[in-house]
C-alpha cells in the first residue's frame, strides 16, 4: 500500500514539473518590432461628373403663355450628346423637381417642372459646346459634382502594396541601426484610407456665362486639382 502512495506522489510531481516547464516556454517573450508605412499616389482624374437641371418656362413669362415643356429641353440634351459621340449611357436622370414662375404680385396659375440629370464627360471643355446646343432659358443650373478615375481600384491597390513595402523598409533600417535583423511578418493591419478629392475654384456655373464668347480659353474656368490616394499599414515583424 505503501509504494503505491510513493509512486502515486512521484507521477503528480513530474506531471506538475513538466507542467510548469511547458508553462515557462510558452511565456517566453517574441522580439518584435511595430511600425506603420505610409504611401500616396496623385492621379489627374478622367471620369468628370456633372448635374444638369432642365427647367420649362413661359416665352410669355407676364401672361404665362407659350410654354416650353420639358420634353422638349431633354430632347435637346439628348441630341446634343448624341452629336458630341458620347454613348447613351453618359446621360441618366438624377431628379425630378417642380416650380410655380411668380410675376410681380400675380399669383402662379401653372405649375412648371425641372429634371436634373448627371452626364459623365473626360474633358471638362465639352460642357460648353455641349450645353450651347441646349435652350438657355431652359438651363436652370450646371455644375461638376464629383470626379472619379477609370482606373481607381488599381491605383488603390497600389498605394496599398507601396504603403506595406515602406513598413517592411522602415523596419528593416531600424533594426540595422541597432544591429538587429528582421524577421518574418507576424501581423499586418490597414490603418485607414483617404482618397483626397479635388477642390473647384469654381464649381458651379450660371449658364448664361457658359456663352463661347464670355468663356476664358482655359477650358471655361474649370480649374480643379489631381485626387489624392493616400493610405497607412500597420505591420508586426519578428526580430531574429
Amino acid at each position: 500500500m505503501k509504494r503505491f502512495v510513493l509512486t502515486a506522489v512521484l507521477l503528480v510531481s513530474s506531471l506538475s514539473m513538466f507542467a510548469q516547464t511547458s508553462t515557462t516556454v510558452d511565456k517566453d517573450p517574441i522580439k518584435k518590432i511595430e511600425v506603420t508605412g505610409t504611401a500616396e499616389l496623385e492621379i489627374v482624374p478622367d471620369e468628370l461628373y456633372f448635374t444638369i437641371s432642365l427647367k420649362e418656362y413661359f416665352k410669355d413669362e407676364k401672361n404665362q403663355k407659350d410654354k416650353v415643356s420639358l420634353e422638349t429641353l431633354e430632347k435637346q440634351l439628348i441630341e446634343a450628346v448624341k452629336s458630341a459621340g458620347l454613348p447613351k449611357e453618359n446621360l441618366s436622370v438624377s431628379g425630378v423637381t417642380g416650380y410655380r414662375e411668380w410675376t410681380g404680385k400675380k399669383k402662379p396659375q401653372h405649375f412648371l417642372a425641372a429634371k436634373q440629370f448627371q452626364l459623365k464627360l473626360s474633358n471638362a471643355n465639352n460642357i460648353n459646346d455641349l450645353m450651347a446646343k441646349v435652350d438657355d432659358r431652359g438651363v436652370e443650373y450646371v455644375n461638376m459634382s464629383r470626379v472619379e478615375h477609370s482606373k481607381k481600384e488599381e491605383f488603390r491597390r497600389q498605394v496599398k502594396i507601396n504603403a506595406l513595402k515602406a513598413a517592411k523598409e522602415k523596419a528593416g533600417y531600424l533594426l540595422e541601426s541597432i544591429g538587429e535583423k528582421l524577421g518574418e511578418v507576424l501581423e499586418i493591419h490597414e490603418v485607414e484610407e483617404g482618397n483626397v478629392y479635388p477642390m473647384y475654384k469654381q464649381a458651379q456655373y450660371n449658364v448664361r456665362m457658359m456663352a463661347a464668347d464670355a468663356m476664358p480659353e482655359s477650358g471655361g474656368g474649370l480649374e480643379y486639382e489631381k485626387i489624392k490616394y493616400s493610405y497607412r499599414m500597420n505591420a508586426t515583424f519578428r526580430i531574429k
